[in-house]
């Protein structure tokens, strides 16, 4: 991952933007990370992987069946 002062990035900014088409550009204020800066790829990319479910397909299985076989029970038990 590239980094870039937040100096430099504001005085920079198109070759940040350059840069960033090719892997992701830290920048840094007193030397501590502030931002990223990703492509329009890589963001959507981050964006599907977050958005797939995380639970474990077996686990999820698992609770739906339950839920058919105990779900009378699961609502006795809410009132």
């Amino acid at each position: 991952m590239a980094e870039i002062t937040a100096t430099d990035a504001k005085n920079r900014f198109g070759q940040v933007l350059e840069m960033a088409q090719a892997e992701p550009v830290r920048i840094q204020k007193n030397g501590r990370d502030v931002a990223v800066v990703l492509s329009a790829e890589q963001y959507a990319a981050l964006i599907k992987d977050n958005a797939a479910p995380r639970v474990n397909p077996m686990v999820a299985r698992l609770h739906g069946e339950s839920i058919k076989r105990w779900g009378k029970v699961y609502e006795a038990l809410a009132k």
